[in-house]
């Protein structure tokens, strides 16, 4: 096709001051030319909406509590959890927070949703059919719905302290102990008085009523809250072949169907930027400009705290603090309800935020006090501040203003300068850790935030490269008792397996950053299955697959027969037998669905280095321990996939389908995509983390970008199942077989490229 004969459409569009062009390339991703940066985030805002607009309707509706109003009176408490979760602060230093042009961006950004939810009033056949089939509308959108709703970017720590107060309170530091080790090394203060009481599970409820995905009839409860991840890089030109740097970024999030990110590209004077951003925030927050390469990583830094206090016995609405009683603030707003009577809410706060629970009866309450009530806690906003930078030390002023979430942040640029460097705001606990509630009567109280000349970094390292997965890496000589970030992470063996191959590699290439992004290499398979050589046994189905297993180099590719039983093996017996010989009764407390309630690599290294917590006798009971979850594992293996393990495939069992979340309640299986066989697990560098009882995947990298720092037209991405979220577009599922390949298309940055990929043309006029 050539560029005359493509379509092209002109669209009158109210608030522009100029014309602005959007190239459309084969891939979906919208170029935009505009003649000034306000034009831009004008047009990427009516890109988003014409690519996503119920994706973004939904985000919007479901994180200033107003599901009730387009589903009726079962979101009404779903609408309540949102709107206590909501920014309620000085809006003037929140604006001020992301940087000088970020509420300009926003308000432009905003009026491109409207404009194109105007253009739909007119051409009403272009209505998405998720608004048809339901009934419902799109509202027009304000600037502050963009900085307002906090609850769609993770909150570190809370969950996980909700966790560990259960357990705790039932099996003591020693319970806790066998399930999860602090990271670093550190003794967990137990609370005293009120906060060392049970937590209710109101508590955990309504948090995850505000912060969940809406679940709709027939579609289940929604996903359950994940520990999602990523990984990132960067080499310096001295490791790579053409003696530019390399950076790659895959963000594993939770998969769902159009995907949480939107790739686009924003060309203006000043301003040229192309990569992946939120759907619903204006700006990219994971790309490049003409000379920086920028992306991020979590780094899970403790950001929140409940707070427990106890009650006036006169007066719940009262709550301790200091020698007195102190009032909570009430606000009462209104819920409209979709073919019912409104209703009225009351919405509770002390001095630290939203109270979660209200308990008269036992004269306690609970509130949250997280990063969220801080202005510009926005998460992911403030990569509007480093998107036009030009240098690492530029780049690091600029995200020295991210508070939330706490990232890995990684760079590379045309200088040839590489880096690494956490951002996020941390509170400073000045005695206690974070780990487990505390009593709110102000004896617990945050005294401001860690500076940031004290978040760790790395810049042009001898070893030529930078990289993080989530994985502990504050310095050895970091002052974790001064500043106490955290004390919980990921399981490093996605980090090892990309450590592993970077140090190896005398000259890094492209192409090994996409082999190593798609990576299915799990080293705790390595490590398990080097261990059972050691292991005697006369049981013949242990034998067998002992035998199978033996050889196997960790690769966890779906057609691997050893990667099956591996996988049933480790994550649905081995984890739960090694847990309950430690602590009895532990591991049957937890969803199982969940891998990060344990920490694995303790399981691990005590499998593979035995010592008096299996016993008198720990190597012979860690090999009977093994014997009996291999027969087991075999068993299930059998069951599931047949009796003849030749014919065992993970990807039989493995697997991912994007699900729209109103197939299930239209009852409308076209909406979904196709079932596609995967690779990989939690634990691989491609992750790909699954729930056990079925062996889809919940959690993987529907976003990859790898790119040549300079020569950018060979920058590289998928974003699956594709950019946009209408089931009747081309490009609502066409990045699913490369996404299931483990293969790319081009992410095109220079005019001369864009046009020559260009398939559709849009020209935004001044209405």
């Amino acid at each position: 096709m050539t560029s005359a004969d493509f379509p092209r459409e002109t669209i009158r569009v109210s608030g522009l001051k100029d014309d602005v062009e959007i190239v459309i390339d084969r891939w979906g991703v919208p170029h935009i030319y505009a003649a000034d940066a306000a034009d831009a985030y004008l047009a990427q805002g009516f890109a988003v909406a014409r690519d996503r607009l119920w994706q973004i309707d939904l985000w919007r509706k479901r994180g200033l509590g107003r599901l009730s109003e387009d589903f009726g009176a079962a979101y009404v408490e779903a609408d309540r959890a949102a709107r206590l979760l909501l920014y309620r602060g000085d809006m003037d230093a929140e604006w001020a927070s992301y940087g000088a042009e970020a509420r300009q961006a926003a308000e432009a950004f905003t009026r491109g949703i409207n404009a194109f939810i105007a253009f739909l009033d007119l051409r009403p056949e272009k209505m998405p059919l998720e608004f048809i089939r339901t009934g419902t509308r799109p509202a027009r959108w304000q600037a502050e719905d963009c900085v307002r709703i906090r609850s769609h970017g993770p909150l570190f720590n809370f969950d996980r302290e909700l966790a560990r107060a259960d357990v705790v309170s039932r099996f003591g530091l020693e319970g806790e102990a066998a399930r999860r080790r602090p990271e670093p090394d550190w003794t967990i203060n137990l609370p005293r008085g009120v906060a060392a009481e049970p937590v209710p599970p109101e508590v955990k409820r309504t948090f995850v009523l505000g912060t969940n995905q809406p679940a709709f009839p027939a579609s289940g409860d929604g996903p359950a809250p994940v520990d999602g991840g990523s990984n990132n890089w960067a080499v310096a030109g001295s490791r790579t072949g053409t003696g530019r740097p390399i950076l790659a970024s895959d963000p594993h999030r939770l998969l769902f169907l159009p995907s949480l990110r939107y790739v686009s590209h924003l060309n203006a004077p000043g301003l040229d930027v192309i990569g992946a951003g939120e759907p619903a925030v204006p700006g990219i927050a994971v790309g490049h400009n003409p000379t920086s390469a920028f992306c991020f990583t979590i780094h899970p830094a403790d950001q929140s705290d409940l707070y427990v206090y106890e009650l006036d016995p006169d007066d719940p609405r009262r709550y301790r603090h200091g020698t007195g009683w102190e009032r909570m603030q009430s606000i009462r707003e209104t819920v409209q309800v979709r073919d019912g009577a409104p209703e009225e809410i009351e919405l509770l706060f002390t001095r630290h935020g939203p109270v979660l629970h209200l308990d008269p009866a036992r004269q306690r309450a609970y509130a949250l006090r997280s990063i969220w009530s801080e202005p510009g806690s926005a998460p992911y906003l403030c990569s509007l501040r480093y998107m036009r930078v030009e240098s690492w030390a530029e780049f690091v002023e600029a995200r020295s203003h991210w508070k939330s979430p706490t990232m890995n942040h990684v760079y590379a640029d045309t200088h040839g300068d590489i880096g690494w460097i956490m951002s996020g705001h941390i509170p400073v606990r000045p005695n206690w850790d974070g780990l487990l509630p505390v009593p709110g009567d102000g004896s617990h109280e945050w005294a401001g935030f860690a500076p940031s000349d004290a978040q760790p970094r790395s810049h042009n390292p001898a070893q030529g490269w930078v990289a993080t997965a989530n994985e502990m890496n504050l310095p050895e000589d970091f002052d974790n008792a001064m500043h106490k970030f955290g004390f919980e992470w990921c399981d490093p063996s996605r980090y090892r397996v990309i450590a592993e191959v970077l140090d190896a590699q005398p000259k890094h290439a492209l192409s090994d950053s996409v082999a190593l992004q798609t990576s299915f290499v799990s080293d705790p398979a390595r490590r398990l299955v080097r261990l059972l050589a050691d292991v005697v046994t006369d049981d013949p189905v242990a034998g067998r697959a002992i035998a199978l297993l033996s050889g196997w180099d960790g690769d966890c590719t779906a057609d691997s027969a050893p990667a099956l039983l591996f996988e049933i093996w480790f994550r649905k017996h081995l984890i739960e037998a090694v847990s309950e010989a430690l602590m009895p009764g532990a591991f049957a407390h937890f969803d199982p669905g969940s891998i990060a309630h344990f920490d694995t690599l303790q399981i691990v290294d005590l499998l593979t280095a035995p010592d008096t917590r299996f016993g008198a006798t720990p190597v012979a009971v860690r090999d009977t321990l093994i014997v009996r979850t291999l027969v087991d594992a075999w068993a299930e293996a059998v069951d599931r996939a047949g009796d003849d393990p030749a014919r065992w495939r993970w990807g039989d069992l493995h697997h991912a389908r994007f699900t729209h979340p109103l197939s299930g309640m239209l009852g409308d299986a076209t909406l979904d995509t196709r079932r596609v066989p995967k690779g990989g697990s939690g634990l691989t560098p491609n992750a790909a983390d699954y729930d056990p009882a079925d062996f889809r995947m919940t959690v993987g990298a529907s976003f990859r970008m790898v790119l040549d720092v300079g020569d950018w037209d060979k920058a590289l991405f998928i974003n699956a199942p594709g950019q946009s979220g209408d089931p009747l577009s081309r490009h609502y599922d066409d990045h699913l077989d490369a996404w299931q390949n483990e293969s790319y298309f081009p992410l095109l940055f220079s005019r001369e490229s864009v046009e020559a990929a260009a398939s559709r043309r849009l020209l935004l006029v001044p209405a």
